[in-house]
């Protein structure tokens, strides 16, 4: 026997951590050794004769026959994370929680790299989402989840992985800048965390229609986004949301999952969604993502979300009523182990029937047979069965990581074209500041061993060779500075870097912020450095969530600003390329930086629409009321461009008719057209494209993101201001013109949401804007 601990939560701070004894027969794989699989070949154990090992047949009709030969205690073992072996069938243990939300984690514990005999040491670490997502660029997305799901295949050949499951990405929206966790998320536009969403998704889980590279999972269904916040825990924190909220800010990303992308797993939220846990709705997990978004996969829990249900949230009496509302609701399997200790019991009990369980086996079984576990060896019959070390850490990997690194970084500030600089030019440096030489501050959380890491000073060193450096602070949190020093060492340099920002220490899971102001003594320090410096000094941000900055701004001895997020292995590298001008950056914010008085805010208020009357600012670009540090979308390049909307449709004159007589009036009392009647074939043709034309005026070749908004005449029906409809990153010499075409769909971009959560179109005009660029869209009949 060997003991294995579960705690309670999903990654780092645990609340209760449960020990259980796990059979040896739940025993994985071992690092460097065979990939585990069934049917055929070296495969223990019966099964070759059985429907579930025909690869001719339907997945789901071989994962019932699998299911219909299990024993209760056999299905009831297979309920948790951890799914125990079944011998006499030749099935091997499987491990579900594995990670990949920037590159493989080994948080979930189903990836292996330091066991003796490994092939592969390491793996590659792209930029926390946060950064990668202020690219603008859905093509770079779809090539990192790309790249990570074929180090995920290749390390589960070379038996370095139990479990070809991955539990990412996070599309939950960035809605309150102090969410610790917001560092994992595309930002706070549902378009924007929907588009990231289809493309990693898609990367991720391969183009084959034989079989899955691996099985992506989005997570966390839904309005999930507090952690620990003025005593409130995620663990029993009721977001009270809106109908209205829900289908245009919180729900989108996880349809498009679905929908778009073909996700094959969601992974529903601790979070309880007025007065129901998630993981006890049957109205989101059954009817919603299973029924009208048409998941074809499995809905896993979030660590240990059934347990909490009754210990944290008292929605049940027992641990038995606790398993049989959530496997009812549409729960096929929870991470930990408190359905495998419980389930029996709940049966016995008369609360729960062993049809539950098998529906919920049936889901967990289709996805490893379309995973190719039960086709044989894997290196053999598998589509990427030719995956394999050599095949993690490519040059082509850690290139993408460094472009990926590159066009994240924001350009925030750049007084009279400090940057970028001449190198030439540059007799010596400073480089001041906790992050400027600490590997860890590169790669956020969920992360494993990278390939490589290049700090902030040995990139600089790389262009630079008369460098002084100086922490300056004892951590991130700068509770002690060394202010004098580093002021005197500012005064004897030609130009000096800052590299100052956040840690885990102050933002990751289980951690909110209570300031978004920078840490103990760091912008004293700053500020000191900046008045003894000889010139402006150029200060660089390492934070997942916004900072205000405004001293920063607002000083004419900081000369520059760049946010470079958690920009992961090549990030130091990536930094100096841009201050050096090697990389022209055109990273644009994907939130919104709001000044420290909105820390009033309670992080408990769901709401997204602001509201006047009680001096609620609202939340995001769409809906915020009150002052900015820096807008959403807002970046900086050394280059000047300009962007034109040159053309434009509208729906076919041939059309109006059928418009004409789908027009009803709303309760809000506006004239307009219903999106359920339209209907999807009227969707269809009413799409219609809008063209763009991009310019590098120079001074450099640039890469430039264009964003198109759709903004209304007035926000009546609880409109945002403007909407984010599209976006398109192209790469530009100087000089160079390019027309990008945005296809414009009026049921899906010009609709709005109704309090009661149904979607229309205002009859009347509607704007396509480009920065200040307008093109007026009539939708009528």
């Amino acid at each position: 026997m060997a003991a294995a601990a579960f705690s309670c939560c999903h990654g780092a701070g645990g609340m209760v951590v449960i020990v259980v004894v796990v059979m040896a027969m739940l025993g994985g794989v071992v690092a460097g050794g065979e990939p585990p699989f069934s049917c055929g070949g070296a495969a223990a154990g019966g099964g070759q004769g059985y429907a579930f090992c025909d690869a001719t047949l339907p997945a789901e009709q071989r994962a019932a026959d699998l299911v219909a030969r299990l024993t209760a205690a056999e299905k009831v073992a297979q309920l948790g994370d951890q799914a125990a072996g079944v011998p006499r069938l030749g099935v091997p243990a499987y491990k579900w929680w594995s990670e990949a939300l920037h590159g493989l984690a080994t948080s979930g514990r189903g990836l292996h790299f330091d066991a003796p005999g490994s092939a592969a040491r390491a793996a590659t670490s792209f930029p926390q989402v946060l950064l990668t997502a202020a690219a603008f660029d859905d093509d770079l997305w779809f090539r990192i989840g790309q790249a990570i799901g074929t180090e995920a295949r290749a390390l589960y050949n070379i038996g370095q992985a139990e479990g070809l499951t991955m539990w990412s990405p996070n599309v939950n929206i960035f809605r309150d800048p102090r969410w610790g966790r917001g560092q994992e998320t595309p930002g706070e536009d549902p378009t924007m965390a929907s588009k990231y969403a289809v493309a990693f998704v898609k990367g991720m889980q391969g183009n084959s229609s034989a079989i899955l590279q691996t099985s992506a999972c989005c997570k966390h269904v839904t309005a999930y986004d507090l952690e620990d916040w003025n005593g409130v825990q995620r663990y029993n924190f009721n977001a009270k949301v809106t109908a209205q909220d829900l289908e245009d800010t919180y729900n989108p990303p996880f349809k498009s999952c679905v929908v778009d992308a073909k996700a094959t797993c969601i992974m529903c939220a601790y979070t309880g969604i007025n007065g129901v846990p998630a993981c006890a709705n049957a109205d989101l997990l059954t009817k919603t993502v299973r029924g009208d978004w048409g998941l074809d996969g499995y809905i896993a829990s979030d660590c240990d979300a059934v347990a909490i249900m009754r210990d944290a949230q008292r929605y049940t009496q027992t641990p038995e009523d606790a398993v049989a509302v959530a496997l009812k609701a549409g729960l096929d399997m929870n991470c930990g182990t408190y359905m495998q200790q419980h389930a029996t019991a709940a049966i016995q009990q008369g609360k729960l029937t062993e049809e539950d369980i098998d529906k919920a086996l049936k889901n967990l079984f289709a996805i490893r047979m379309r995973l190719g576990h039960f086709d044989g060896d894997p290196r053999s019959n598998s589509v990427y069965g030719g995956l394999g070390a050599a095949d993690i850490c490519t040059p082509e990997h850690r290139s993408l990581a460094l472009e990926a690194a590159m066009d994240g970084i924001v350009l925030l500030k750049n007084d009279a074209g400090i940057l970028p600089l001449d190198r030439t030019a540059v007799a010596s440096t400073a480089v001041i500041g906790p992050n400027a030489n600490d590997g860890l501050a590169l790669i956020g959380n969920y992360f494993g061993p990278p390939c490589e890491s290049t700090t902030p000073l040995n990139g600089i060193l790389g262009y630079i060779k008369n460098v002084r450096f100086l922490a300056g602070c004892n951590s991130a949190a700068c509770d002690v500075a060394a202010t004098d020093q580093a002021a005197a060492v500012a005064s004897s340099s030609d130009y000096v870097f800052l590299f100052m920002g956040l840690s885990q220490k102050q933002e990751s899971e289980g951690r909110d912020r209570t300031s978004l102001l920078l840490p103990g003594e760091q912008q004293s320090l700053i500020t000191a450095v900046a008045d003894a410096a000889k010139r402006p000094v150029i200060l660089v941000l390492l934070t997942g969530g916004p900072v205000d900055v405004t001293f920063a701004q607002t000083n004419p001895k900081i000369g520059a600003i760049l946010w470079a997020g958690y920009p992961g292995q090549a990030g130091g590298l990536a930094i100096a390329r841009v201050l050096f001008g090697d990389h022209n950056p055109g990273g644009r914010l994907p939130v919104t930086w709001y000044p420290e008085e909105f820390t009033k805010v309670p992080m408990t208020d769901m709401r997204m629409r602001a509201d006047p009357a009680t001096g609620y600012p609202g939340r995001s670009y769409r809906f915020y009321q009150g002052k900015t540090v820096y807008k959403f979308g807002y970046g900086l390049s050394y280059s000047s461009y300009s962007r034109q909307l040159v053309s434009g449709g509208k729906p076919a004159e041939s059309y109006t008719n059928l418009l004409a007589s789908l027009r009803t009036t709303t309760s809000e009392g506006d004239e307009s057209y219903h999106i359920e009647e339209i209907g999807t074939d009227g969707c269809e043709q009413l799409k219609f494209p809008a063209v763009v034309e991009v310019q590098n005026h120079g001074p450099m070749d640039g890469k430039h993101s264009v964003l198109m908004y759709l903004r209304w005449p007035n926000a009546k029906g609880g409109r945002p201001t403007t909407q984010l409809i599209g976006f398109r990153s192209q790469h530009l010499k100087v000089g160079e013109k390019a027309n990008i075409r945005f296809d414009i769909s009026p049921c899906e971009h010009f609709s709005r949401v109704r309090k009661d959560g149904k979607k229309v179109i205002d009859r009347g005009s509607h704007y396509l804007m480009v920065d200040k660029d307008e093109l007026e869209i009539r939708f009528e009949a």
